[in-house]
């Protein structure tokens, strides 16, 4: 189940961004489609005011959607742990002791 939801996301994802990159910009600057204005002047929804409304409805869905995927990948993610707490409850491994040093040197220095 978390992998499903977790490719749902990602496809999510690169909607979101695709439609974002759809849109045009304030500045007109920076989007890559709604330039130009044409089209003529009507309320359609392939005119610029038509566009620009089903663009940004996709975008809110879209982003609702988002959200709803990284809460409940949050949440499938708590869950398959298996014990609830904090990390830092958990007891700390003792670190083992250094072993002493040997009196002798274990190779010859020289004859």
């Amino acid at each position: 189940m978390l992998q499903i939801l977790l490719v749902v996301h990602l496809l999510i994802a690169i909607a979101m961004v695709v439609t974002i990159l759809l849109q045009r910009s304030e500045g007109g600057a920076l989007g890559i489609g709604g330039g130009g204005g044409g089209g003529g002047g009507g309320m359609g929804l392939f005119s610029a005011r038509g566009t620009a409304n089903a663009l940004s409805r996709s975008t809110a869905i879209l982003a609702i959607c988002f959200f709803a995927t990284s809460i409940g990948l949050a949440l499938l993610a708590n869950t398959g742990r298996g014990e609830s707490g904090s990390i830092l409850d958990a007891p700390t491994a003792e670190t083992p002791a250094l072993p002493a040093e040997p009196t002798e040197p274990s190779v010859p220095l020289s004859q």
